[in-house]
């Protein structure tokens, strides 16, 4: 059964000795998946959606989240996987129209009252970004290959009686595609308690993140930043890894601009969360890019998509098993129009609290979300100014010497 055929056999593409059904890696946090941002700055309004495959659990699962000016409905989704290797989920589904450019994105009536039916079309080409390892004892703890695209939209978006005309002179998107080992996800992982402690990493340790993919006007790119405490950006034995990367497009490829490093002038209110941005970009010609990063609302909380024990209502995650291999699907609603917001997980009970939490279940938090809805302004090297949107995923981790030098604990 663990060899199955799929469709993709069928090319010449084959990387293993095996059909495509089998992998190289028993470990169960091995995936392999898609998230999509659809989002408009005027509205407020960011459509998020994805899915991942785990092989060796034979589950697909995924979502859909839709955030309205901080209110957020999230529908989840998961399968058995071998029985249908097809990118869809009961009423969600992905089509690949052209590889890499144009894909179709739809999700039928549920009982959230979210639908939607949409074509997301690259505005550049994917950026690769550069292959992720970290290790811990001398076992690869990630793995991972990513790339990631700006874009726009097309079509529509409903949740109950309201309706959004997606046009792509408005309405701006975002994906990432990646595959591999990137971190331990609970409750699949080994319990802590059966192995001896973690190896001390007493290498430089991530402090910030920054990661956008960008349209305005003609131009659109994508780049990602990571920094010491110290504002170091280095290499780090950890799941993102790399120091600096990315690329900027006039069109399609009538100019392609390979970015070299960016500075960033950040303004964060008192509990870090992002008001207001400002970045310099050098490509490497040495000329300077700038762009200015304003918020449109407030940003969507991860916690209930489905990676996290307790997402779920029955404390599982999207890749375990929720009673039925043909369909499981479930959803809810939140108002995190101000954040930090609190959220309470479901319970996690019996050996996945005790893989996850160690004892007793996962409680009540105050949360805040990293995924930003931004209107950008890029201004280029000749002056030339163009405006669009954005999604920026940013967070601190603990004490950085700019923007938290009291090292006050992240939400």
């Amino acid at each position: 059964m663990s060899e199955t055929l799929t469709p993709y056999d069928e090319f010449p593409v084959h990387q293993a000795s095996r059909p495509f059904s089998y992998i190289p890696s028993t470990d169960y946090n091995w995936d392999d998946g898609y998230y999509f941002g659809v989002f408009s700055a005027e509205e407020g309004v960011h459509l998020a959606t994805g899915a991942r495959i785990n092989p060796n659990s034979d589950m697909i699962g995924g979502y859909a989240l839709l955030n309205v000016r901080g209110h957020q409905t999230t529908l989840r989704f998961n399968r058995a996987w071998r029985r249908n290797f097809n990118v869809e989920v009961g009423p969600w589904k992905v089509a690949f129209v052209t590889p890499l450019r144009t894909i179709r994105l739809t999700l039928g009536a549920n009982d959230s009252g979210m639908e939607f039916d949409l074509t997301w079309e690259g505005t550049s080409p994917a950026f690769l970004e550069e292959h992720h390892v970290a290790t811990n004892r001398g076992r690869r703890t990630t793995d991972q290959s990513r790339y990631s695209q700006p874009g726009v939209a097309t079509g529509w978006i409903s949740l109950g009686d309201q309706r959004w005309d997606v046009t792509p002179d408005s309405w701006h998107g975002a994906r990432d595609h990646s595959w591999g080992l990137y971190a331990e996800r609970p409750p699949l992982s080994p319990l802590a308690s059966l192995l001896p402690p973690r190896e001390v990493d007493n290498g430089p340790k991530r402090a910030l993140r920054f990661w956008t993919c960008f349209h305005t006007g003609d131009f659109s790119g994508f780049y990602h930043l990571h920094e010491t405490e110290d504002g170091v950006q280095t290499k780090m034995n950890d799941v993102f890894g790399t120091p600096f990367g990315g690329r900027l497009y006039r069109g399609w490829e009538d100019e392609v601009v390979e970015l070299v490093a960016g500075e960033h002038r950040l303004e964060l209110d008192k509990n870090l969360m992002l008001v207001r941005g400002e970045l310099d970009l050098t490509d490497n010609k040495g000329r300077i890019w700038h762009q200015i990063f304003e918020p449109a609302a407030p940003p969507w909380i991860v916690q209930t998509m489905g990676y996290h024990p307790g997402s779920w209502k029955d404390g599982g995650t999207f890749f375990t098993y929720h009673g039925s291999e043909e369909l499981a699907i479930e959803w809810d609603a939140f108002d995190f129009s101000n954040q930090p917001s609190r959220y309470t997980p479901y319970a996690v009970t019996g050996q996945a609290a005790a893989s996850t939490f160690g004892e007793g279940v996962q409680r009540e938090a105050m949360v805040q979300g990293p995924e930003y809805l931004c209107k950008v302004t890029t201004i280029a090297p000749d002056g030339t100014r163009t405006v669009g949107a954005a999604q920026v995923e940013f967070f601190l981790n603990g004490h950085h010497t700019r923007y938290n030098p009291r090292g006050q604990a992240g939400v």
